[in-house]
Protein backbone atom coordinates (compact mmCIF):
# COMPACT_ATOMS: atom_id res chain seq x y z
CA UNK A 1 0.00 0.00 0.00
CA UNK A 2 1.55 3.36 -1.28
CA UNK A 3 -0.23 5.35 1.06
CA UNK A 4 -2.56 5.02 4.16
CA UNK A 5 -5.68 5.06 3.68
CA UNK A 6 -8.36 6.17 5.94
CA UNK A 7 -11.43 3.79 6.57
CA UNK A 8 -14.93 3.98 8.04
CA UNK A 9 -16.36 1.05 9.83
CA UNK A 10 -20.11 2.27 10.85
CA UNK A 11 -21.18 -0.07 13.25
CA UNK A 12 -18.10 -0.66 14.54
CA UNK A 13 -19.22 -1.21 18.31
CA UNK A 14 -21.22 -3.92 17.22
CA UNK A 15 -20.32 -7.97 16.29
CA UNK A 16 -19.68 -7.62 13.16
CA UNK A 17 -18.19 -4.45 12.53
CA UNK A 18 -15.24 -4.88 15.52
CA UNK A 19 -14.10 -8.00 13.62
CA UNK A 20 -13.93 -6.02 10.42
CA UNK A 21 -11.96 -3.24 12.29
CA UNK A 22 -9.19 -5.68 13.71
CA UNK A 23 -9.00 -7.46 10.26
CA UNK A 24 -8.48 -4.32 8.53
CA UNK A 25 -5.96 -3.11 11.04
CA UNK A 26 -3.94 -6.09 9.77
CA UNK A 27 -4.09 -4.91 6.21
CA UNK A 28 -2.33 -1.99 7.09
CA UNK A 29 -5.52 0.78 7.10
CA UNK A 30 -5.68 3.70 9.59
CA UNK A 31 -9.45 3.23 10.73
CA UNK A 32 -12.42 5.07 11.89
CA UNK A 33 -14.97 3.49 13.50
CA UNK A 34 -18.22 4.80 14.57
CA UNK A 35 -21.28 3.74 16.59
CA UNK A 36 -23.46 4.70 19.77
CA UNK A 37 -21.70 2.18 21.83
CA UNK A 38 -17.92 0.71 22.15
CA UNK A 39 -17.77 -3.04 21.27
CA UNK A 40 -19.41 -4.76 24.41
CA UNK A 41 -16.85 -7.75 24.64
CA UNK A 42 -13.43 -6.85 23.64
CA UNK A 43 -11.27 -3.14 23.04
CA UNK A 44 -11.45 -1.82 20.09
CA UNK A 45 -8.39 -1.33 16.99
CA UNK A 46 -10.12 1.79 15.63
CA UNK A 47 -7.33 4.06 15.69
CA UNK A 48 -9.76 6.87 16.24
CA UNK A 49 -13.72 5.57 17.54
CA UNK A 50 -16.45 8.32 17.89
CA UNK A 51 -20.33 8.17 19.52
CA UNK A 52 -22.64 9.06 16.49
CA UNK A 53 -25.96 8.16 15.93
CA UNK A 54 -26.51 7.79 12.31
CA UNK A 55 -29.90 8.49 11.79
CA UNK A 56 -28.96 12.14 12.23
CA UNK A 57 -27.62 13.77 9.20
CA UNK A 58 -24.90 15.79 10.49
CA UNK A 59 -23.37 13.02 12.29
CA UNK A 60 -22.90 10.64 9.12
CA UNK A 61 -21.50 14.49 7.62
CA UNK A 62 -18.80 13.94 10.32
CA UNK A 63 -18.16 10.23 10.34
CA UNK A 64 -17.37 10.76 6.70
CA UNK A 65 -15.87 13.53 6.74
CA UNK A 66 -11.52 13.11 5.68
CA UNK A 67 -12.21 9.13 4.80
CA UNK A 68 -11.28 7.11 1.64
CA UNK A 69 -13.58 4.90 1.69
CA UNK A 70 -16.90 3.15 3.94
CA UNK A 71 -18.09 -0.29 5.55
CA UNK A 72 -21.40 0.32 5.80
CA UNK A 73 -22.38 -1.99 8.72
CA UNK A 74 -25.00 0.05 11.32
CA UNK A 75 -27.78 -1.55 11.94
CA UNK A 76 -30.84 -1.35 14.24
CA UNK A 77 -31.10 -5.60 14.20
CA UNK A 78 -30.84 -8.58 16.18
CA UNK A 79 -32.57 -12.02 15.78
CA UNK A 80 -35.11 -13.56 14.95
CA UNK A 81 -36.98 -13.08 18.15
CA UNK A 82 -36.26 -9.06 17.62
CA UNK A 83 -36.29 -8.56 14.21
CA UNK A 84 -40.04 -10.24 13.97
CA UNK A 85 -41.66 -7.77 16.28
CA UNK A 86 -39.99 -4.65 15.63
CA UNK A 87 -40.82 -3.62 12.34
CA UNK A 88 -41.85 0.01 12.84
CA UNK A 89 -38.42 0.66 14.94
CA UNK A 90 -36.24 -1.24 12.65
CA UNK A 91 -37.57 0.55 9.09
CA UNK A 92 -37.00 3.90 10.57
CA UNK A 93 -34.08 3.36 12.38
CA UNK A 94 -31.86 1.84 9.59
CA UNK A 95 -33.69 3.63 6.64
CA UNK A 96 -32.47 6.74 8.21
CA UNK A 97 -28.80 5.22 8.88
CA UNK A 98 -28.44 4.21 4.96
CA UNK A 99 -30.41 7.25 3.54
CA UNK A 100 -27.61 9.78 5.56
CA UNK A 101 -25.05 7.45 5.38
CA UNK A 102 -24.77 7.38 1.96
CA UNK A 103 -25.85 10.72 1.34
CA UNK A 104 -22.89 11.92 3.25
CA UNK A 105 -20.48 9.71 1.68
CA UNK A 106 -21.08 11.73 -2.02
CA UNK A 107 -20.84 15.05 -0.25
CA UNK A 108 -17.62 13.78 1.40
CA UNK A 109 -16.25 12.36 -1.92
CA UNK A 110 -15.81 9.41 -0.79
CA UNK A 111 -14.40 6.83 -3.33
CA UNK A 112 -15.92 3.29 -2.01
CA UNK A 113 -18.92 2.21 -0.34
CA UNK A 114 -19.87 -1.04 0.93
CA UNK A 115 -23.26 -2.14 1.77
CA UNK A 116 -23.95 -4.58 4.69
CA UNK A 117 -27.22 -6.34 3.22
CA UNK A 118 -28.85 -9.62 4.28
CA UNK A 119 -30.25 -13.11 2.53
CA UNK A 120 -33.91 -11.78 4.53
CA UNK A 121 -34.10 -9.74 0.99
CA UNK A 122 -35.08 -13.03 -0.60
CA UNK A 123 -38.75 -13.63 -1.26
CA UNK A 124 -40.23 -15.24 1.61
CA UNK A 125 -42.13 -17.47 -1.45
CA UNK A 126 -38.83 -19.12 -2.48
CA UNK A 127 -38.35 -20.73 1.34
CA UNK A 128 -41.09 -22.52 2.31
CA UNK A 129 -39.80 -26.35 2.86
CA UNK A 130 -37.11 -27.41 4.85
CA UNK A 131 -35.31 -29.09 2.00
CA UNK A 132 -35.04 -25.64 0.19
CA UNK A 133 -33.15 -24.71 -3.14
CA UNK A 134 -30.19 -22.69 -2.60
CA UNK A 135 -30.64 -18.82 -2.95
CA UNK A 136 -29.22 -17.09 -6.49
CA UNK A 137 -28.80 -13.31 -6.37
CA UNK A 138 -31.10 -13.00 -9.15
CA UNK A 139 -33.95 -14.56 -6.92
CA UNK A 140 -34.16 -11.21 -5.08
CA UNK A 141 -37.01 -10.44 -7.59
CA UNK A 142 -39.71 -10.07 -8.39
CA UNK A 143 -39.46 -8.80 -4.46
CA UNK A 144 -41.36 -10.28 -1.30
CA UNK A 145 -38.86 -10.21 1.58
CA UNK A 146 -40.99 -11.69 4.63
CA UNK A 147 -40.54 -8.86 6.73
CA UNK A 148 -39.48 -5.16 7.32
CA UNK A 149 -35.93 -5.75 7.61
CA UNK A 150 -35.42 -7.36 4.47
CA UNK A 151 -37.41 -4.69 2.56
CA UNK A 152 -34.99 -1.88 4.30
CA UNK A 153 -32.20 -4.09 2.98
CA UNK A 154 -33.52 -4.37 -0.59
CA UNK A 155 -34.18 -0.49 -0.81
CA UNK A 156 -31.14 -0.03 0.15
CA UNK A 157 -29.25 -1.95 -2.08
CA UNK A 158 -31.22 -0.36 -5.07
CA UNK A 159 -30.36 2.87 -3.11
CA UNK A 160 -26.65 2.03 -3.85
CA UNK A 161 -27.09 0.87 -7.14
CA UNK A 162 -28.48 4.12 -8.54
CA UNK A 163 -25.83 6.36 -6.48
CA UNK A 164 -23.50 4.06 -8.48
CA UNK A 165 -25.06 5.06 -11.61
CA UNK A 166 -26.16 8.49 -11.43
CA UNK A 167 -23.11 9.84 -9.18
CA UNK A 168 -20.43 7.72 -10.27
CA UNK A 169 -19.50 6.42 -6.11
CA UNK A 170 -18.44 3.10 -6.39
CA UNK A 171 -20.38 0.73 -4.42
CA UNK A 172 -20.56 -3.33 -3.47
CA UNK A 173 -23.28 -4.86 -1.76
CA UNK A 174 -22.80 -7.86 0.34
CA UNK A 175 -26.08 -10.41 1.49
CA UNK A 176 -25.27 -12.08 4.94
CA UNK A 177 -26.14 -15.41 5.52
CA UNK A 178 -26.32 -16.13 9.03
CA UNK A 179 -22.60 -14.93 10.38
CA UNK A 180 -21.93 -15.98 14.36
CA UNK A 181 -19.07 -16.30 15.97
CA UNK A 182 -17.49 -15.06 19.39
CA UNK A 183 -17.67 -11.56 21.19
CA UNK A 184 -21.00 -11.02 20.05
CA UNK A 185 -24.31 -10.78 21.38
CA UNK A 186 -25.29 -14.28 23.31
CA UNK A 187 -27.95 -13.12 25.44
CA UNK A 188 -31.12 -10.18 25.63
CA UNK A 189 -33.32 -10.83 22.97
CA UNK A 190 -30.93 -10.39 19.94
CA UNK A 191 -28.98 -12.62 19.88
CA UNK A 192 -28.80 -15.11 16.84
CA UNK A 193 -29.58 -19.08 16.69
CA UNK A 194 -26.10 -20.40 17.31
CA UNK A 195 -25.95 -17.54 19.79
CA UNK A 196 -28.71 -18.75 21.53
CA UNK A 197 -28.34 -22.00 21.50
CA UNK A 198 -24.66 -22.25 22.55
CA UNK A 199 -26.09 -19.85 25.98
CA UNK A 200 -28.75 -22.66 26.42
CA UNK A 201 -26.80 -25.81 26.14
CA UNK A 202 -23.99 -24.06 28.09
CA UNK A 203 -26.37 -22.87 31.01
CA UNK A 204 -27.93 -26.56 31.15
CA UNK A 205 -24.22 -27.84 30.96
CA UNK A 206 -23.20 -26.12 34.53
CA UNK A 207 -26.81 -26.20 36.27
CA UNK A 208 -27.30 -29.76 35.60
CA UNK A 209 -30.93 -29.67 34.28
CA UNK A 210 -30.05 -30.84 30.67
CA UNK A 211 -32.86 -29.05 28.78
CA UNK A 212 -33.27 -26.37 25.96
CA UNK A 213 -36.19 -24.75 24.65
CA UNK A 214 -36.12 -24.59 20.95
CA UNK A 215 -39.30 -22.19 18.84
CA UNK A 216 -41.06 -24.57 16.50
CA UNK A 217 -40.04 -27.89 15.51
CA UNK A 218 -36.88 -27.38 15.12
CA UNK A 219 -36.50 -28.92 11.35
CA UNK A 220 -36.43 -25.27 9.78
CA UNK A 221 -33.08 -25.47 8.01
CA UNK A 222 -30.07 -22.43 7.39
CA UNK A 223 -27.11 -22.33 6.61
CA UNK A 224 -24.37 -20.57 9.06
CA UNK A 225 -20.81 -18.77 8.43
CA UNK A 226 -18.02 -18.65 10.75
CA UNK A 227 -17.08 -14.07 11.55
CA UNK A 228 -13.17 -15.19 10.30
CA UNK A 229 -14.70 -16.25 6.64
CA UNK A 230 -17.44 -13.33 6.85
CA UNK A 231 -14.99 -10.41 6.86
CA UNK A 232 -12.53 -12.15 4.72
CA UNK A 233 -14.97 -11.97 1.90
CA UNK A 234 -16.18 -8.82 2.43
CA UNK A 235 -12.65 -7.20 1.99
CA UNK A 236 -12.65 -9.37 -0.83
CA UNK A 237 -15.65 -7.87 -2.38
CA UNK A 238 -14.33 -4.27 -1.69
CA UNK A 239 -11.07 -4.75 -3.38
CA UNK A 240 -13.31 -6.30 -6.49
CA UNK A 241 -14.74 -4.96 -9.63
CA UNK A 242 -17.60 -6.97 -8.83
CA UNK A 243 -21.15 -4.51 -8.32
CA UNK A 244 -24.09 -6.33 -8.12
CA UNK A 245 -25.14 -7.81 -4.78
CA UNK A 246 -23.31 -11.24 -3.98
CA UNK A 247 -24.04 -13.90 -1.22
CA UNK A 248 -21.73 -14.26 1.66
CA UNK A 249 -22.24 -16.97 3.63
CA UNK A 250 -21.79 -21.11 3.54
CA UNK A 251 -23.79 -23.60 1.28
CA UNK A 252 -24.23 -26.53 4.09
CA UNK A 253 -27.87 -26.65 5.23
CA UNK A 254 -28.51 -27.84 8.51
CA UNK A 255 -31.76 -27.92 11.01
CA UNK A 256 -31.67 -25.96 13.45
CA UNK A 257 -32.29 -29.63 15.61
CA UNK A 258 -28.84 -30.60 13.70
CA UNK A 259 -27.27 -27.21 15.41
CA UNK A 260 -28.25 -28.01 18.58
CA UNK A 261 -27.05 -31.50 18.37
CA UNK A 262 -23.67 -30.23 17.09
CA UNK A 263 -23.13 -27.91 19.74
CA UNK A 264 -23.92 -30.44 22.54
CA UNK A 265 -21.20 -32.57 21.21
CA UNK A 266 -18.84 -30.02 21.30
CA UNK A 267 -20.20 -29.22 25.09
CA UNK A 268 -20.05 -32.97 25.85
CA UNK A 269 -23.35 -32.71 27.36
CA UNK A 270 -26.45 -34.70 26.09
CA UNK A 271 -29.75 -32.28 26.11
CA UNK A 272 -33.61 -32.77 25.90
CA UNK A 273 -35.24 -30.32 23.31
CA UNK A 274 -38.49 -29.00 24.28
CA UNK A 275 -40.03 -27.31 21.01
CA UNK A 276 -42.05 -24.20 22.16
CA UNK A 277 -43.75 -21.70 20.50
CA UNK A 278 -42.09 -19.07 19.00
CA UNK A 279 -40.88 -16.75 15.76
CA UNK A 280 -38.88 -19.03 13.18
CA UNK A 281 -38.84 -17.40 10.46
CA UNK A 282 -38.68 -18.63 6.84
CA UNK A 283 -38.76 -22.69 6.60
CA UNK A 284 -35.55 -23.01 4.79
CA UNK A 285 -32.82 -20.93 3.43
CA UNK A 286 -29.39 -21.62 2.25
CA UNK A 287 -26.54 -19.81 -0.14
CA UNK A 288 -25.71 -20.90 -3.08
CA UNK A 289 -22.05 -19.89 -3.73
CA UNK A 290 -21.99 -20.12 -7.63
CA UNK A 291 -21.35 -16.32 -8.17
CA UNK A 292 -19.17 -15.99 -5.07
CA UNK A 293 -16.79 -18.66 -6.36
CA UNK A 294 -16.76 -17.50 -9.49
CA UNK A 295 -16.44 -13.67 -8.81
CA UNK A 296 -13.66 -13.88 -5.97
CA UNK A 297 -11.98 -16.73 -6.67
CA UNK A 298 -12.74 -17.77 -3.00
CA UNK A 299 -15.31 -19.06 -0.46
CA UNK A 300 -16.06 -19.76 3.14
CA UNK A 301 -13.92 -22.77 4.18
CA UNK A 302 -14.26 -22.95 7.63
CA UNK A 303 -16.27 -26.04 9.03
CA UNK A 304 -18.97 -25.10 11.33
CA UNK A 305 -17.82 -27.17 13.71
CA UNK A 306 -15.04 -25.58 13.80
CA UNK A 307 -16.43 -21.96 14.32
CA UNK A 308 -19.10 -23.34 16.86
CA UNK A 309 -16.06 -24.77 19.23
CA UNK A 310 -14.79 -21.57 19.30
CA UNK A 311 -18.35 -20.06 19.79
CA UNK A 312 -19.41 -22.13 22.31
CA UNK A 313 -16.49 -21.81 24.65
CA UNK A 314 -16.27 -18.16 24.51
CA UNK A 315 -20.03 -18.21 25.31
CA UNK A 316 -19.54 -21.28 27.72
CA UNK A 317 -17.18 -18.49 29.24
CA UNK A 318 -19.27 -16.02 29.64
CA UNK A 319 -22.37 -17.57 30.94
CA UNK A 320 -20.15 -19.25 33.54
CA UNK A 321 -18.74 -15.89 34.90
CA UNK A 322 -22.42 -14.25 34.82
CA UNK A 323 -23.55 -17.14 37.29
CA UNK A 324 -19.82 -16.74 39.53
CA UNK A 325 -21.47 -13.25 39.60
CA UNK A 326 -24.89 -13.80 40.42
CA UNK A 327 -23.53 -15.78 43.36
CA UNK A 328 -21.23 -13.17 44.52
CA UNK A 329 -23.77 -10.36 44.43
CA UNK A 330 -26.64 -12.98 46.82
CA UNK A 331 -23.54 -13.40 49.02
Amino acid sequence: MTQQKTILVTGAGGFIGSHLVTFLKTKGYRIRGVDIKFPEFAKTDADEFEFLDLRRWENCLKATNGVDEVYALAADMGGMGFISSHHAQILHNNSLINLNTLEAARENNVSRYLFTSSACIYPEHLQETTDVVPLKEEDAYPADPQDAYGWEKLISERLCMHYREDYGLETRTVRFHNIFGENGTWQGGREKAPAALCRKIAAAKLSGVHQIDIWGDGEQTRSFCYIDDCVEGIYRLMRSDFRDPLNLGQDRMVTINQLADIISKIAGVSVKKNHIDGPQGVRGRNSDNTKLRQVLGWEPSISLEEGLTKTYEWIERQVQNERVNSRAETV
